[in-house]
């Protein structure tokens, strides 16, 4: 088992929306236990309340816009929590298909973009690479070391160059008319494949055939320090048609000063039920569950309610 201490160790998957895929990948400490140290999610599950699922082993970083447009959001990324805010800061972009953060150590630093690209067009891509030209200083500068760029995400394009090349329904017109934006962009940049050509990552739901629709792209510069890459298919969870990949990079992650556990027989329970009965007078009014997203969505009000009252235990 790897520790975050020693290398860093990403999870990328895109989990449809679904918040009983969410649940099951990140409500244990399964991926933290791993070594996991950062998690990348396309699609992920939104509550009513605007915010993701997490647990205590992570910090959410939404995209930029998400204070306004919460159900828009496509990127999520979950850092450990164990792992230095010192060390890592989040880089703002105009988009909710893309989360940003940067992490310095004392071998450089590595820029990371969690990349949700809408099928339907190129936007996000065009978007990415005039971000890129107009920081392109500030990206590939570091006081020490090597700066290093780390691309990946859910592309939803097709292509020879990482698809299987006699897969020739993949490669119609408008799809290698469509991809050459995304060519262009990993060229001008200067990122190369991560994960090998060939390893397929999503199954399509009608025909079950599989494509390499999501992607890991890494500076020319730094395979160095990639240890590997790859999908982990016996680990994909449910209710998701995408294969995790794990990308583990040589690089020394500084472990920041462990919370202390909270101390239960300490509570004034007197304050927190005071607390919580307030909390729940705020929640809609009763009503009978009567399919599963009612129960989700029910099972998350109150689980922010008793968080909310906890805030003021004594």
């Amino acid at each position: 088992m790897l520790d975050t201490t020693d290398k860093l160790m990403i999870w990328q998957q895109n989990v449809n929306k679904s918040p009983s895929s969410q649940h099951n990948l990140i409500s244990s400490s399964h991926l933290a236990n791993m070594g996991v140290g950062l998690i990348a999610l396309q699609e992920p599950a939104i509550s009513p309340f605007g915010f993701t699922i997490a647990a205590r082993d992570w910090t959410a970083i939404y995209p930029s816009p998400h204070g306004t447009t919460p159900n828009r959001s496509q990127a999520i990324t979950l850092i450990r929590s164990n792992i230095s805010t010192d060390t890592w800061t989040q880089l703002e972009f105009p988009s909710s298909d893309v989360t940003i953060i940067q992490i310095k150590g004392s071998w450089g630093k590595i820029t990371i973009f969690n990349i949700y690209n809408n099928c339907d067009n190129n936007d996000t891509i065009k978007l990415l690479s005039r971000y890129y030209n107009r920081n392109r200083t500030s990206l590939e500068q570091t006081q020490v070391r090597t700066a290093n760029i780390l691309w990946l995400g859910d592309f939803n394009c097709h292509h020879p160059l990482w698809d299987d090349p006699n897969d020739d329904c993949l490669f119609t017109p408008e799809a290698m008319e469509a991809v050459e934006v995304l060519i262009e962009a990993i060229v001008d940049i200067g990122l190369e494949l991560a994960l090998p050509s060939g390893i397929p990552t999503h199954q399509h739901n009608v025909t079950k055939g599989w494509s390499q629709l999501d992607q890991v792209f890494l500076s020319e510069h730094s395979e160095n320090m990639l240890i590997s890459c790859d999908t982990w298919m016996d680990l994909q969870g449910i209710l998701t048609d995408h294969l995790p990949i794990v990308t583990i990079l040589d690089l020394l992650m500084e472990p920041s000063a462990e919370s202390p556990y909270p101390n239960f027989r300490e509570v004034d329970w007197d304050v927190f039920r005071t607390s919580l009965e307030n909390q729940l007078l705020n929640l809609p009014p009763l009503e009978r569950i009567l399919n599963q997203n009612q129960l989700d969505s029910s099972c998350e009000m109150l689980t922010l309610a008793i968080q909310m009252s906890s805030k003021n235990k004594s």
